[in-house]
């Protein structure tokens, strides 16, 4: 969805090996990460079932219409390829790396940097992430690296704002 003045970009370049490549259409190994008991408890809280294609679908459909959807891609074999999604909304920022092997190695940070210089030139004045558990220490430490801070108190974490 378009959300500000400006078109959003069909790719936004984070370094010649990690880009943010405009949603489209479900990418099939976007359905595996979305079944591994794992990312579903740091997504979507504990005993969350798996994400059928219906449903991932659905959850696709919805992030695209209130912001920008993209899936994060980096390069193998030279080759792009999904490893995760984020969306840019209003009033959240969530995102996944959903391919584990790529986890921990300060990709969500670059790309949540690289969102917010987005955000900033098309003038919001903050973000917020609407939940972050707090047994989910990555996605804490990540957004509090990129300058968030603790805001509200929900049922199994906080919530998280930045004043841009």
């Amino acid at each position: 969805m378009d959300i500000f003045k400006e078109k959003q970009p069909e790719f936004i370049a984070i370094n010649q090996h990690l880009r943010l490549h405009k949603f489209h259409e479900v990418d099939g190994r976007a359905l595996d990460w979305y079944q591994d008991p794992q990312t579903l408890r740091l997504v979507d809280g504990p005993n969350r079932k798996p994400y059928d294609p219906t449903l991932l679908l659905r959850m696709y459909r919805f992030l695209d219409h209130h912001g920008e959807l993209y899936y994060i891609e980096a390069i193998r074999a030279g080759v792009f390829l999904p490893i995760g999604d984020v969306t840019l909304e209003p009033d959240d920022l969530p995102i996944v790396i959903g391919n584990p092997n790529f986890r921990g190695k300060g990709i969500g940070t670059q790309v949540v940097q690289v969102l917010i210089r987005r955000a900033k030139e098309q003038g919001m004045t903050e973000l917020y992430v609407r939940d972050i558990y707090d047994y989910n220490t990555g996605s804490r430490k990540l957004f509090q690296n990129c300058g968030f801070k603790s805001d509200k108190k929900t049922k199994l974490g906080h919530s998280y704002r930045l004043l841009l």
